[in-house]
This record gives C-alpha cells, sequence and structure tokens, in this order.
C-alpha cells in the first residue's frame, strides 16, 4: 500500500512535498506533544481544547483525530493537516469507507510519520511527549515512535459510553502499563484509576471566566434565535447525547408550560426524532463556544439535566463551573462530582416535581447570595492555574536529562 500526504491550505486540499526532518533531539526541555484523541478538534470546544491550547504556547502541539472514512472504496488514505493557530497542528486521515483495521492501522501509523516530518523542522518532534485521550489509538500507535514520556488524560470512564467497543478496557490497561503519569477529570474517576496508576493526580474542569462573564452584561446582544423565545428561559448548553435525562424535560416542561426549556449543542449517539417535543421545548443545534455567552445572555436558569446512569457516573461538568460564571441560577440531577463540588452552590433534583419547583424558587428568588459566592468560586478556578500544575507533575514523572536513554512505549 502506497500512502500520499496531502495537505490543507485555506480550507483546500492539495499536494504538497514533505521536507526531510533535521537530525537530532531539541534541546532539554524543549519539545513537541503529540495528542491522541477521540474527539474532534473543532467539535465543541471542551477539556483537551483547553489544556492543550495553552501547553501548546511552550510545547507545540499536533493532535492527532480518529480517521474519517469518507474516500472511495480502493482510495489511497489522504492527509489534512490543518494549522489551528497558537501552536497547535491538527492530523485528520481520510481513509476509504471499506478499509480494513489492518489497514487503518498501518495507514494512521504512516500517514502520522508523513505529518510528524512535515512540522519537525526544529527537532521538537524527535522526542515527543505523548498525550493520550484515546485508549483505542495505543492499538494503532503503541511502540511505534519515540516517546520522552506518555500522558493519560482521562476525561471520562468511556468503556461505559454508548457504543464503547469492547476492546477498550484492554486497550485502556495497555496505556496505564506504559503511562507515566495519569490525569483524571473528575474525583470519582481519581477514585477508580488511582487503583489502577500509582501516578495519579485529579484536575477537574476549569473556567475561562472573563468570557463567559459577559452574560452578566445587560448590553451583551442576544441571538436571533432565542431572543423571541417565551421568557422564562431554563437553558442548557453542551453536546446532547445519552447522558442526557429526557424524560425530565418532557416531564417538567410539561408540568410548566409557561415556561421555555432551551437547548443549545449537537445532537450525537441519539436519534433526533427521539427528542421530547413540545411547543415549550426549544432544541436550537450546535453553537460556536464564543457565542455560547449570547445564549446564556437569555438563560433564566440554567440547567444540567443529567441522566444517572453509567455513562454519567464519573463526569465532573465542564459546564458547572462556566454556568456560575454567567450569574444565573443553576439547577442540577446528583451527579456525583457536582455533588461533592457544588452542592452548596446549585440546587439539586432528582424528579420532574423537584426540578419544576426549584425553578419556581429560582425565578422568584434567584439568591444573589449564593450566585456572588459562585460567581468567586468560577473567577478562581482558571485553565491556567491548572495546567502550571500539570506542567510540574509532567516534568516530575518523564526524565528531560539528554544523557539518560529517551523512554520508548513498549511493544505489544
Amino acid at each position: 500500500m502506497t500512502f500520499r500526504g496531502k495537505f490543507l491550505e485555506s480550507n483546500i486540499l492539495t499536494d504538497n512535498s514533505v521536507q526531510e526532518a533535521p537530525v537530532g533531539a531539541a534541546p532539554k526541555g524543549k519539545y513537541g506533544i503529540v495528542a491522541f484523541s477521540h474527539l474532534r478538534w473543532n467539535f465543541v470546544w471542551q477539556r483537551p481544547q483547553q489544556f492543550l491550547s495553552r501547553f501548546a504556547t511552550e510545547n507545540p502541539v499536533l493532535f492527532i483525530e480518529e480517521p474519517v472514512f469518507d474516500l472511495e472504496d480502493g482510495a489511497e488514505p489522504m492527509l489534512e493537516m490543518q494549522n489551528v493557530g497558537g501552536g497547535v497542528m491538527v492530523m485528520v486521515a481520510h481513509m476509504a469507507a471499506g478499509s480494513s483495521p489492518e489497514n487503518v492501522k498501518a495507514g494512521m501509523r504512516e500517514l502520522t510519520r508523513t505529518a510528524l516530518e512535515s512540522i519537525n523542522d526544529d527537532g521538537l518532534y524527535e522526542e515527543p511527549l505523548h498525550w493520550y485521550y484515546s485508549p483505542m489509538m495505543v492499538e494503532w500507535f503503541r511502540g511505534q515512535f519515540p516517546s520522552r514520556g506518555v500522558v493519560y488524560d482521562c476525561m471520562d470512564e468511556l468503556s461505559q459510553f454508548r457504543f464503547a467497543p469492547p476492546e477498550l478496557i484492554q486497550n485502556e490497561q495497555r496505556l496505564l502499563d506504559d503511562a507515566d503519569i495519569v490525569f483524571t477529570g473528575g474525583y470519582e474517576l481519581y477514585e477508580k484509576k488511582r487503583q489502577q496508576h500509582d501516578n495519579t493526580h485529579c484536575f477537574g474542569c476549569g473556567v475561562e471566566y472573563d468570557h463567559f462573564a459577559q452574560a452578566q452584561d445587560a448590553d451583551q446582544p442576544i441571538p436571533d434565535d432565542i431572543k423571541d423565545i417565551k421568557r422564562p428561559i431554563v437553558g442548557w448548553f453542551g453536546v446532547i447525547d445519552e447522558r442526557v435525562d429526557y424524560d425530565l424535560i418532557r416531564e417538567t416542561a410539561a408540568l410548566r408550560p409557561d415556561y421555555s426549556f432551551v437547548l443549545v449543542g449537537p445532537v450525537v449517539k441519539v436519534d433526533p426524532a427521539s427528542l421530547p417535543q413540545a411547543e415549550n421545548i426549544h432544541w436550537l443545534g450546535g453553537r460556536d463556544y464564543k457565542e455560547l455567552p449570547n445564549y446564556c445572555r437569555a438563560f433564566d436558569v440554567c440547567m444540567m439535566c443529567f441522566a444517572i446512569n453509567e455513562a454519567t457516573e464519573f463526569i465532573n461538568p465542564t459546564k458547572a463551573l462556566e454556568y456560575l460564571a454567567t450569574g444565573k441560577p443553576v439547577i442540577s440531577t446528583p451527579v456525583r462530582d457536582v455533588l461533592k463540588q457544588y452542592s452548596d452552590l446549585v440546587d439539586i433534583v432528582k424528579t420532574p416535581q423537584e426540578f419544576a419547583e426549584a425553578i419556581d424558587r429560582l425565578i422568584k428568588d434567584p439568591n444573589k447570595d449564593r450566585i456572588e459566592r459562585g460567581i468567586e468560586k468560577a473567577r478562581a478556578s482558571s485553565w491556567e492555574g491548572t495546567v502550571s500544575q500539570m506542567r510540574t507533575l509532567i516534568e516530575e514523572s518523564i526524565d528531560d536529562d539528554v544523557d539518560v536513554p529517551i523512554k520508548r512505549a513498549s511493544i505489544l
């Protein structure tokens, strides 16, 4: 099989020659990061983007996504490179729809080599740090590329998500065996993973406070698709998938027909036709991260209407701090990490009746003291502070002495 690199320039795929990379490792303390992710960079701006965009200010990042199977049968794999700015390059492999698992594995390895060569002018990717979000990518990359260390940022218990492949658990164990350090996205996840790795650290969500605090500004413009929706509005933003309690939304909306329930976010892994429909339920679809404060400006109450199921057992919702930064009252179902961190700042509800009554109460009396405490908590929870702590732990966990052999992941 022959592999031909192609690169994205101004959103057009064009042929481009690959320059030969220089020989020799980068200076001490200077290296690139190669991140392997099941989430796409341009899907929803969340934990991987928040962390890696900040790490990239000192260590450039190659962000490798899962392949897109959009080529005709028999077509050669094609490499798309996107310079998204700030030191981050995104690699997307385009492959034939009928590609076998072995061809996918070989294709991802060869295209990754091409991608690394194309950006390695200064030698920073000779011995990069490997950063995993997707345990499944261990099958493709374990033992294939030099690495000065392996980071596993475990943001979710992916094996409990809908459509999780059965081999995910085995691949995660391989990743845990290789990892120098493990980060988790929440306390419940930390309690589980620290039993599997002795260098595990809990780093929950941060927040871009100034961004979401724009919702506190009375002059913040409200988008056209929500400004005429009947008030009061109980709002949500985020991915709409199996983690949402659709029965709770349906039944609460029926109990309070004079309230509007507005959900902003892309629908994935669930049939859009199955979403509850009513005159006071509005599904607006996905919106750009930069627009979210504008939508929150229209919310009277923010909701975290998570189902309590396997998929939410270990989640630590990023939107909790983002909601608090908006200065709006917040209602949540009893997700464990929410109870642990925010039970004094949000209303916790289990049933549609409790949900309806909480909305009534918060619209009548938003509890300004609690809102101010929530704002202060958000203000003190920057992504920058978390990244600084993570940097220190990573440097303590990997061997960056050029006189010592660089660690390479064990081969299958």
